[in-house]
């Protein structure tokens, strides 16, 4: 979710995720040490929106139409056997990945103000970064970590807005897909 930057994390910035707590045994220690996001209160995850729209945006209203757009979209299963690589990133693929993409979708398409990313990348990559701003070797000592931790499979029933406070991400509101 974080690129590094310092804008990153400027209080009333939102995204949307969803937790992925299976991941937790197998990349809390890494994404703590490693990924901004993870020191910044944000547990394992996979961005499906960010940035969303400003806090002071985030009223009623959006919340009510985030919940029938997310409400629309039914829940599902993502399983995780492999790791994927972007520079100096290492993260874990969710499959199929195509739900993800599709929520992602949804929600830049009611808020196109709002695009994935900020509009820097064409392309959804749905992930869960574990480890970011960092050299090969470091990237290849996790993988390997890793190995005998995957795979691993996770139910996602809902997405969570999250908001930055100034000092860390706090969740601000959760919305429940639909069955």
């Amino acid at each position: 979710m974080a690129d590094g930057s310092t804008s990153t994390f400027q209080a009333g910035r939102t995204g949307l995720i969803v937790r992925i707590p299976e991941a937790e045994p197998a990349v809390r220690r890494w994404r703590e040490r490693l990924d901004p996001s993870a020191q910044a209160g944000v547990p394992a995850h996979i961005t499906v929106l960010f940035p969303f729209l400003d806090e002071s945006r985030t009223d009623a209203l959006v919340h009510s139409v985030l919940a029938d757009v997310l409400g629309s979209h039914p829940t599902f299963d993502l399983r995780f056997e492999r790791c994927g690589r972007l520079p100096e990133v290492l993260y874990l693929i969710p499959e199929p990945d195509t739900q993800l993409r599709q929520l992602t979708e949804a929600i830049a398409d009611r808020w196109p103000e709002a695009p994935p990313y900020g509009g820097r990348f064409t392309e959804i990559v749905p992930h869960l970064t574990i480890a970011q701003g960092h050299e090969n070797t470091v990237l290849e000592e996790i993988e390997a970590d890793l190995a005998d931790r995957l795979p691993f499979t996770s139910h996602v029933s809902s997405v969570e807005l999250i908001v930055h406070d100034g000092v860390k991400w706090q969740e601000r509101a959760s919305f429940a897909l639909g069955e």
